[in-house]
């Protein structure tokens, strides 16, 4: 059994086709192009079966209900590969060549309204250059992207309004472990010639189901739906549905040791799908919701659980104003149980920014609770300088040290916000360093590494003394500009 688990947990697969997957089928079909419809022949003798027929089941209801509002998306992605140079051209000092093809990529969506708002998963679009919608007539319509957020998972495309019926959504706050599920998508995408959606059922195996994230790619699986209803690369982004024919969560991922359906399928609970979706819609991205506190894990030596203490709290922060201390545990967020810090992550983030929760505590052996705002993450707030091309830093402040856990000392530095692929190539420099020296140079501020990049010529040679994950460490810089 040991075996098993530690075999099993160790490969999660999101549900997109990859593209080494697709490539295999050629590019991606023209927009202008249409698919076969169902016969009319089939639709009719379909449409003849009565709903008093002992066919005619809760899951043919629900698919009825739901595949007309689930699309197959398409996209296009740029790969770069670097060739190697040949012994011949090592010798006389070639370097490699980047080289670059667009390879297609496959995954499931669904309308969510009126106005042509399609929900999927994060990972399906992540990168892409071209996105195509194909609805279940097998029309194809070009999509725009409206945001993505990696963390959650989620990302929201637009097509032409009207061109897709929208869902009809439930809610994921009152579901039953033992109630059927049915998962909706196509799996298949231009594999075959018809547009429709393809259907799987089983039931909601678990509910509130934490999963470790053993890529590290950054993705909150927290919370999920886990369902045995058939789910196979390609479904990514499609709909989870209950008997009553509504969306309660969008499938994302399956626990798997050969890549295909186990079992063991996840979605994302549709309340936080559509929470996020709105904020993706209002804002383009993701508001970080922050209280001010620095959490850490205490084990217990007398209970099988851990429980959560407040290591910091934030200067002027939520938390302050609130009165929680320095060594307070954390027993509740609006009635979700605290056993680690992912718990209070998730508790805030389905709250979202600008709302007001209800935190129990624990001081001294007596437990207390108050009420207090949601706010947004002070590194986000924060005036972000372009230091170079492709590198974005804000300025660190006490609030922004407690927010990413920073040693206590370092009060201060440039916190990389965002670095290009290339700059992250040719300096060892990672997002989420702190720079705290440039060529021995102390750093105090974003603008303080800006003047120093900026007083070498272009293709200088300088180092960077960052703070990555508590320790110090040099990287070698090339000034691209």
């Amino acid at each position: 059994m040991k075996t098993w688990v530690r075999v099993f947990l160790a490969v999660a697969f999101p549900l997109g086709i990859a593209a080494g997957v697709a490539v295999a089928i050629g590019s991606a079909p023209d927009v202008s192009a249409t698919t076969s419809d169902v016969p009319a022949s089939v639709r009719d003798a379909v449409q003849d079966i009565p709903a008093t027929s002992p066919r005619y089941t809760p899951i043919v209801a629900a698919a009825r209900s739901v595949a007309p509002s689930v699309v197959s998306i398409t996209v296009l992605r740029t790969v770069r590969q670097t060739r190697r140079p040949s012994l011949m051209e090592e010798f006389f000092g070639r370097i490699p060549r980047q080289l670059e093809r667009q390879v297609p990529g496959l995954g499931s969506g669904f309308a969510i309204d009126d106005e042509g708002f399609v929900l999927t998963n994060e990972h399906v679009v992540s990168g892409a250059d071209s996105i195509v919608v194909t609805n279940a007539q097998g029309r194809r319509l070009p999509a725009t992207l409206v945001g993505a957020d990696a963390l959650t998972d989620i990302a929201v495309l637009k097509v032409e309004a009207g061109r897709i019926p929208p869902a009809p959504l439930g809610t994921s706050s009152d579901l039953m472990v033992g109630e059927p599920a049915i998962a909706i998508g196509n799996p298949l995408g231009y594999f075959v010639a018809n547009g429709e959606a393809t259907v799987t059922a089983g039931v909601i195996s678990g509910v509130a189901r934490d999963i470790r994230d053993n890529d590290n790619n950054g993705s909150l699986f927290a919370d999920m739906i886990q369902t045995d209803a058939a789910i196979n690369p390609g479904n990514s982004g499609g709909a989870l549905v209950n008997a009553e024919g509504k969306v309660i969560g969008v499938n994302s991922s399956i626990l798997s040791r050969s890549g295909g359906s186990e079992g063991l399928g996840f979605a994302i609970p549709i309340d936080r799908a559509l929470r996020i979706a709105s904020e993706l819609r209002d804002f383009g991205r993701i508001r970080r919701p922050w209280i001010g506190v620095d959490p850490e894990i205490v084990a217990s030596d007398t209970s099988l659980f851990s429980s959560t203490r407040i290591r910091r709290v934030a200067p002027d922060s939520p938390a302050q104003t609130a009165g929680l201390q320095s060594g307070d545990v954390l027993v509740e967020v609006d009635g979700r149980r605290i056993d680690s810090p992912l718990d209070l992550e998730v508790g805030l983030l389905d709250a979202g920014v600008g709302a007001r929760v209800q935190v129990r505590y624990q001081r001294a052996g007596r437990e207390a609770s108050t009420l207090l705002q949601v706010l947004e993450l002070p590194s986000e707030q924060a005036a972000r300088i372009e230091a170079l091309a492709g590198l974005e830093l804000v300025t660190v402040n006490e609030q922004i040290a407690i927010e990413r856990s920073l040693p206590a000392e370092l009060d201060s530095g440039a916190l990389i916000v965002e670095i290009s692929d290339e700059n992250a190539r040719f300096s060892g420099m990672r997002r989420d360093d702190v720079i705290v020296a440039v060529n021995r140079q102390r750093v105090h501020a974003a603008e303080d590494a800006e003047d120093l990049f900026r007083s070498f010529p272009a293709g200088s040679r300088i180092w960077a003394t960052v703070v990555r994950d508590g320790r110090l460490m040099n990287t070698s810089v090339f000034t691209l500009r």
